[in-house]
């Protein structure tokens, strides 16, 4: 007798399905006698990392310098190249600094000192406070702040997608920097707080002590991670963003430079929310802007 075999592919979907439906039904359970309960399941999915392999690309093109600094008592990565005023290198929800490998290069030769660092969770960080392949956005402000407290204030910072939004929360904060460019940048966090809803069947009840949960731990309103609500000066800012990006929609980009007075957008056709990290035009346009900071 012929053994069915299921391809690697179809397993996996199936199995996703599967896990997905599950959750459905627990939090379908949940929202009508425990509430509370789901709220916890709710913010421990919410800050579990994503594991794609794009994410995971190491676009670095030499070994730079290595150290670790400490940040609220976890060890952050930080990698070093060239010498000048210093560019930050930010990636986003669930990636590493050899994500953005590829500005560096292209920065060293137009005379910067480039940095890029892994936020706890990430990269070759330390776990985050909420334990392994976990993370949140204030981790992300404390990493940026801590390493600018290190090797200086940035004259630029280049992010990537929610890089963005944790980054102008740091502006917000105080962070002083020059110039930004915001590539693929994620806007508004609730967009994302009611598609992920939608897509577990998240009700109401759990929903509220949800949202409660997400900004004890971030110890603020969840609005002062959408850049729209930025008041006071704002730095220079371009913003790259794909057309066709799947992850985080093209229209947040042009949300972002409506509402942010110094932003203008470049619009990209093809490259979506990964590759345009490596795409060579995309990289002039970024170090090009950085380097006509006056």
């Amino acid at each position: 007798m012929s053994k069915t075999v299921i391809p690697a592919r179809k397993s996996t979907t199936v199995r996703t399905l599967l896990k997905l439906a599950s959750l459905r039904a627990a939090f379908a359970v949940l929202e009508r006698v425990a509430p509370g309960p789901g709220s916890r399941l709710a913010l421990d999915l919410w800050c579990t990392l994503p594991a794609n392999a794009g994410r995971r690309r190491d676009e670095r093109p030499t070994p730079g310098l290595r150290s670790m600094i400490e940040v609220a008592g976890r060890s952050v990565a930080v990698e070093r190249w060239g010498d000048g005023p210093p560019v930050y290198l930010m990636h986003g929800w669930g990636g590493w600094r050899g994500q953005l490998g590829c500005f560096v290069n292209p920065l060293v030769e137009a005379g910067f000192h480039v940095v890029a660092f892994d936020v706890p969770g990430h990269g070759d960080s330390d776990p985050s406070v909420m334990g392994r392949r976990r993370g949140n956005g204030l981790e992300f402000i404390r990493a940026l702040r801590a390493v600018a407290t290190e090797f200086g204030d940035p004259l630029g910072v280049i992010a990537h997608s929610y890089g963005c939004a944790t980054t102008t929360t740091a502006i917000r904060d105080g962070l002083g920097l020059r110039r930004l460019v915001c590539v693929a940048p994620s806007v508004d966090p609730m967009t994302s707080l009611h598609q992920m809803a939608r897509t577990l069947g998240i009700g109401p009840r759990t929903m509220a002590r949800w949202l409660v949960r997400i900004e004890r731990l971030a110890g603020r309103p969840l609005s002062d991670f959408d850049p729209r609500t930025v008041t006071g000066e704002r730095p220079p800012t371009l913003v790259i963003h794909d057309r066709q990006d799947k992850e985080v929609p093209y229209a947040e980009g042009e949300a972002f430079r409506a509402s942010w007075p110094t932003a203008e957008l470049v619009s990209t056709d093809g490259l979506g929310h990964q590759r345009i990290l490596r795409d060579s035009e995309v990289i002039d346009q970024a170090v090009g802007f950085l380097v006509a900071t006056p």
